[in-house]
């Protein structure tokens, strides 16, 4: 390591620092701040957020920048110190196109907002988060324009996201299989085969839920020692250090899967970021690749081991020994087909596999008509119901279960949904290669080993942080891009099987 470029890291840790501070008070927000702190708590992330900015835009930072790239010129693309520089010399250049004021009023508006979104979401009251999610949107159309775009303002707040990624080529792929998931639902629609998930709405005690649940993602991988759980009004995942990956989800008493395949999928997110190398742990790409590299992996635990029929064979008999009186007599072709029943819902974290990604496809939707100009805010509750209509075939009933269910736009993550369907389709990729390097993985999961699947998972996608994007990982492992064709078979040969197609 040269003498610039140690200096450069121990300039960047000091801003790092910073940023991790912030984010632990954003997850104390969610999960245990006082509703009456709210005010004082948007003031203080909006001040660090300022700071962050600052620091990292000063001129400090391109002269250590320039120093170092010319000290390492030559180092190997794939080395720390060649990554290092290069996505750092990325985001700098994004960030300095962002005025700190502007940076410190998004900071500050999206703290305020996620209260009222709380409060509006529990009283099925969208006019109530209206002007909160009209400044939202203003501020997230001046950050693209400060970013500058080609072809849409969409892209530039994408690329916070998913480096590289355009509205054109999102479009391309949604086009490209969305016909074949609603060739797929109606056919499961008139097939006549039902599926039941009664079994699945009875009450469970949130103790026995908790338990169990975490006793499973545990085996999955996730380390407790660097890890907890808590409750949050809507489940998300939180890194600070490879040594400090923190998941929350939710409970319902009366209905099993929320909190169980919430947990597993969190448990995804977490892993993989206690999967990062301990030698870029603590730097600026010391953590996941992309949101849509993240989704791949939630998804993958959450949905391709943990709706797997072989993975229930041994874990039901540890759900029957936490509710005998529920479950004890269920067999396991009943278990596995309730869980996977294919029913349309108006809530996108409970949509089973062959729904959910019309769910991102209808945000998408939204939220491009939203920065083009061709949707206002105001707008919102009855377009979301139209589209959901006409994705769906069904009206939700409340604006709860509607356009105030997620927590996304409270929190400005504008340009973020459509990582969730590129995750789906990358869970599917990652997964078929995994068993082709080591085709005994499915019997494993079924004998509730999952150290052969999770370690090559770090080898090839956990240990890279941020050093490659979502792109070229995908072409580092499966020699191609990222497609549809993979989770369509997928989905066609579980249901099929399931529907009797």
């Amino acid at each position: 390591m040269g003498e610039h470029y140690r200096q450069l890291v121990e300039h960047l840790n000091e801003i790092y620092h910073i940023n991790r501070a912030t984010s632990l008070l954003r997850w104390d927000q969610q999960v245990s701040m006082p509703p009456g702190g709210a005010h004082a708590r948007a003031g203080v992330i909006a001040t660090l957020s300022r700071l962050e900015h600052e620091r990292f835009t000063s001129p400090q930072t391109a002269d250590l920048l320039a120093a170092a790239q010319a000290e390492l010129n030559g180092a190997a693309y794939d080395s720390d110190e060649a990554s290092m520089l290069r996505v750092v010399g990325q985001d700098y250049d994004r960030a300095t196109r962002l005025p700190a004021e502007l940076v410190a009023d998004y900071a500050e508006a999206t703290a305020s907002a996620h209260k009222i979104w709380t409060h509006a979401r529990q009283t099925n009251d969208f006019a109530a988060f209206e002007p909160a999610l009209e400044r939202i949107v203003d501020l997230a159309l001046r950050r693209a324009d400060q970013w500058g775009y080609t072809d849409h303002p969409y892209d530039a707040l994408m690329q916070q996201y998913e480096r590289g990624m355009t509205t054109a080529r999102v479009r391309e792929l949604f086009d490209g299989h969305k016909p074949q998931l609603v060739a797929l639902i109606a056919a499961i629609k008139d097939s006549g085969v039902t599926v039941s998930d009664a079994i699945l709405r009875q009450r469970f005690p949130i103790d026995q839920q908790n338990t169990v649940a975490l006793k499973i993602v545990e085996a999955f991988g996730y380390d407790f020692k660097r890890g907890r759980q808590d409750v949050a009004v809507h489940p998300f995942a939180m890194r600070f250090s490879r040594g400090d990956a923190r998941i929350t989800t939710r409970f319902t008493e009366d209905y099993l899967p929320p909190a169980l395949f919430g947990t597993f999928h969190e448990g995804g997110h977490a892993m993989y970021e206690q999967g990062i190398s301990e030698t870029i742990d603590g730097t600026m790409i010391g953590c996941g690749a992309s949101l849509g590299m993240h989704e791949s992996q939630s998804r993958l635990w959450e949905n391709l081991v943990g709706r797997s029929r072989g993975f229930w064979g041994w874990a039901l008999p540890q759900l029957q020994a936490a509710f005998p009186d529920q479950l004890g007599s269920v067999d396991l072709e009943t278990f596995y087909r309730a869980i996977n029943a294919v029913q349309p819902s108006y809530i996108r974290v409970e949509a089973d596999e062959a729904t959910y990604n019309l769910h991102i496809m209808l945000r998408f939707e939204l939220e491009s008509d939203l920065v083009a100009g061709k949707l206002k805010v105001a707008d919102l509750p009855r377009e979301w119901n139209a589209r959901f209509e006409a994705y769906f075939g069904m009206t939700p009933p409340t604006d709860t279960v509607g356009v105030l269910q997620d927590v996304h736009w409270s929190s400005g993550l504008i340009g973020y949904f459509p990582t969730y369907a590129l995750g789906n389709l990358l869970s599917v990729q990652f997964y078929n290669e995994a068993i082709k390097a080591h085709p005994t993985i499915p019997a494993e999961i079924a004998a509730g080993k999952f150290d052969t699947l999770l370690n090559w998972l770090c080898v090839h996608i956990y240990q890279h942080g941020r050093k490659f994007t979502a792109q070229e990982l995908t072409e580092r492992i499966t020699g191609g891009a990222i497609r549809s064709e993979d989770y369509i078979q997928y989905l066609q040969t579980k249901f099929g099987d399931l529907y009797n197609l």
